[in-house]
């Protein structure tokens, strides 16, 4: 027997009371239960951080696993080249031997030939013009790769046409330049196709244009534009280069800065910044793509984009339904306007009864499988 005060009134009773003589409060069993509770409030606490500990250090070992996989994953990959490539996330991009992959200025040539025409670059402006736009053309290396395998595709059709228009091969570069050899390519101020025509300039030089037939998409057909265009601005000028620049800004405009100026060719006028630059970007295209391994492409014969082979079937008349046509000649709607992508409209009127060349793949084209592997240039693949 001992004595415990009241948790109600604090007066020293019994322990043997239950109920305190003063106050009335229950007494027994009180102070052992708030001892009970305060022992589970303590392993309570002692279990949650246990369990926080456990956690913490489960989390350290995770981080830490992940660690050693990205550096195996991320474990720099050696290159033809010698750099090694690491991963992105690493916030290193190329590294070589703990360094950063140099970047290559291009050696500039002191005069290179250009439709047949000797061009030096001995002078200053001459030389840096060159320098940006070859510079720009080889580290654009997205766009210039893709430049590389369309080139195998319609390089021999675009040097054939060339060829029999008398226009020389080297303006190869300047479709390149004008749209990246993209059929479908639309600036934007309208200039649409490959040659990027105007349709007041395509109208001029016998292209088709309206809501149904636009004939600027028809490689053939504005190639052979473009060349009479060339052919003309040549006779004018009887250079080149200036031809080069007059596709691009005009005859009257390139005449009109030639003579105020007093100059005979365009490389030496004062021109907008676009203008100026344009001969110097075929150029730079000229020399990239005689030989892109020497600035580090990497491209194989099978991933160049092949020549597609058609069969041609004549239409002079209406046309209710291009898709049903489509169907009926074993393409789809799709596979049509790829093919020929002149047809603006999913029907043709042609109320004047025109006949129009319709090319239909070969199934043989439409198949990596399938296709016979044809190389344009041996020093645009590595194999």
């Amino acid at each position: 027997m001992g004595l415990i005060k009241c948790p109600g009134c604090g007066k020293v009773i019994s322990d043997s009371v239950k109920i305190c003589p003063y106050c009335g409060n229950l007494t027994s069993g009180v102070e052992e239960k708030s001892q009970k509770s305060g022992k589970i409030g303590r392993k309570a606490m002692i279990a949650l951080l246990a369990v926080l500990a456990i956690a913490l250090i489960s989390l350290l070992l995770v981080m830490a696993s992940k660690g050693c996989t990205r550096n195996q994953d991320t474990a720099t990959r050696q290159t033809e080249t010698g750099m090694q490539e690491t991963d992105a996330g690493s916030g290193a991009i190329y590294k070589n031997n703990g360094k950063y992959a140099e970047v290559v200025a291009p050696e500039i040539p002191a005069q290179l030939e250009f439709c047949g025409e000797k061009i030096d670059f001995d002078r200053v402006d001459m030389a840096e013009r060159l320098d940006r736009e070859l510079t720009n053309t080889i580290y654009n290396s997205a766009n210039s790769s893709i430049i590389i395998k369309r080139a195998n595709r319609y390089f021999p059709l675009l040097a054939k046409l060339l060829k029999a228009n008398n226009i020389p091969e080297d303006m190869l570069y300047l479709a390149v330049a004008e749209s990246s050899l993209n059929a479908n390519s639309v600036s934007p101020a309208g200039a649409v196709g490959m040659w990027q025509f105007m349709p007041s300039a395509g109208k001029e030089y016998g292209l088709e244009i309206n809501d149904e037939v636009d004939e600027r998409y028809d490689v053939e057909k504005e190639t052979v534009a473009a060349c009479k265009f060339l052919r003309k601005a040549y006779t004018e000028y009887r250079n080149w280069a200036t031809a080069c620049t007059s596709y691009n800004a005009g005859m009257g405009g390139i005449s009109k800065n030639l003579e105020e100026q007093l100059e005979s060719n365009s490389l030496n006028l004062k021109l907008n910044s676009e203008t100026s630059r344009y001969v110097f970007r075929i150029i730079a295209y000229k020399i990239f793509l005689q030989d892109p391994k020497k600035y580090g492409y990497r491209i194989s014969s099978g991933q160049l984009y092949q020549p597609i082979e058609y069969d041609i079937v004549e239409v002079s008349s209406e046309v209710p339904s291009w898709a049903s046509w489509a169907k009926s000649h074993g393409i789809s709607y799709m596979q049509l306007r790829d093919a020929n992508p002149w047809i603006r409209s999913t029907k043709l009127t042609n109320s004047a009864g025109n006949v129009y060349k319709v090319k239909i793949p070969k199934k043989e084209s439409l198949y990596l499988s399938k296709t016979n592997k044809k190389v344009y240039n041996k020093n645009w693949v590595v194999d």
